[in-house]
């Protein structure tokens, strides 16, 4: 060490990283480099020191890309869509209403959603191809390029035009999934006012079954909860899918494809399997110790973002707790929350809560991944519309760490 200045050597130990990622950050901008009166590379404390303590905030982040949104904001374990409380919105305004709201800024006089008829022909049959097997959220991702084919106006990006889309896709997306004895959508109740909704063409499509009292509603309220979360891995796909004016179709294929890692839906598919073993309440210590045993991660528990709890979880809990009172599956239920919280365990997020309502609804396996998927459809559009209006792609930098390039090789 020279005074205040630092040779590559000790700059790189200070920062924990490798010689050719220092260069990388002296090639951005982010750290000044001096010559020594030897030739040597020389870089001022301050300036180590600095980008130091940025890297330690990014790495607790998980990422250094910022994206300025005003669509969503989660402060002080709480969740706001343009200013308003999603626990509020969740049990006083449809999906539908959410929606728009997240596209315009406004809440918008009720209308019904439908999908164009020949689109969705073709999108359910080209899932003829499918095994019957297949998973809810795998013939969503086969169906929405399908639909996306056969529009000629898809390209068209203009706030006013993006809506019609969304309408039509969500829409079509409940639709399109295989009738489990009902064919025609239910109605879902707000307030004091009734609607053809995507909650009942949901239900219609993943439940097997009428639904009791509260249950729709609960579906719809679930879909709310889960329409946005600010910049998940998903929603940043997507954007950057939108930053370069793919089209809206495009943009929710590229968000359905990152929602196939463990940390995204994929999560609430794995509490469907814990919730099947667990059939009576004194079976669940049972089950979450042995996947404990295994080394398994347990699902649908803790959430980063959420140090004191996912606010979503008892907000939806509690409309189960109304539909379902008595029921000796939600009993299972609570039994797997009880063992979790006694042995210190983190409370159970929004996956767990998706997965309780798939097993409350005796809807088909999978189901929970499908209801988040058409509900974040909503939030993916929402981002995309900021980024058309912005007209400026995303180009994230890559750090180098390869072999170090330039005079100092």
């Amino acid at each position: 060490m020279v005074g205040s200045l630092l040779t590559a050597q000790e700059a790189a130990e200070r920062l924990g990283v490798k010689p050719a990622t220092l260069y990388a950050y002296v090639s951005r901008g982010l750290v000044r480099r001096e010559r020594g009166a030897d030739g040597r590379s020389l870089f001022a404390l301050s300036d180590v020191d600095r980008l130091g303590r940025r890297g330690r905030r990014d790495r607790a982040s998980g990422t250094e890309l910022r994206i300025e949104s005003a669509l969503t904001a989660i402060e002080d374990d709480a969740i706001f869509y343009r200013g308003e409380d999603v626990l509020v919105l969740a049990v006083s305004r449809t999906f539908e209403e959410v929606a728009e709201f997240l596209w315009t800024g406004e809440f918008r006089e009720r209308q019904a959603w439908a999908p164009d008829r020949r689109s969705q022909e073709a999108a359910a049959s080209v899932q003829a191809a499918l095994p019957p097997e297949a998973l809810p959220l795998d013939r969503l991702r086969v169906a929405v390029p399908a639909l996306g084919a056969l529009d000629p106006l898809r390209y068209d990006t203009s706030e006013a035009a993006v809506v019609v889309t969304g309408r039509r896709l969500i829409a079509a997306m409940a639709d399109v999934l295989p009738r489990h004895g009902r064919s025609a959508p239910l109605r879902v109740r707000q307030g004091n006012a009734v609607s053809d909704s995507v909650a009942g063409r949901l239900w219609a499509g993943l439940s097997g079954g009428p639904a009791r009292s509260g249950a729709v509603e609960a579906l719809n309220a679930a879909l709310v909860l889960v329409a946005d979360h600010e910049l998940s891995v998903s929603t940043v796909a997507a954007r950057m899918a939108a930053s370069i004016a793919a089209d809206p179709y495009a943009v929710v294929s590229v968000g359905l494809s990152a929602l196939g890692g463990a940390m995204q839906a994929v999560a609430s598919l794995a509490v469907e399997d814990l919730l099947a073993e667990v059939s009576r309440p004194e079976r669940a210590a049972g089950a979450i110790g042995e996947r404990l045993r295994r080394g398994d991660r347990l699902p649908g528990f803790g959430h980063r973002l959420y140090p004191r709890g996912d606010p979503r979880a008892p907000s939806l809990l509690g409309l189960l707790r109304g539909s379902w009172h008595g029921d000796k599956r939600l009993d299972a239920i609570e039994a797997v929350i009880a063992a979790c919280g006694d042995r210190g365990l983190p409370a159970p997020n929004i996956d767990f809560m998706l997965a309780a309502l798939v097993h409350m609804a005796g809807m088909q396996r999978g189901a929970s991944e499908a209801i988040f998927a058409v509900a974040r459809t909503a939030g993916w559009l929402a981002h995309a519309m900021e980024e058309y209006e912005r007209r400026t792609s995303i180009r994230p930098r890559a750090i180098y760490v390869g072999v170090p390039v330039g005079p100092e090789r």
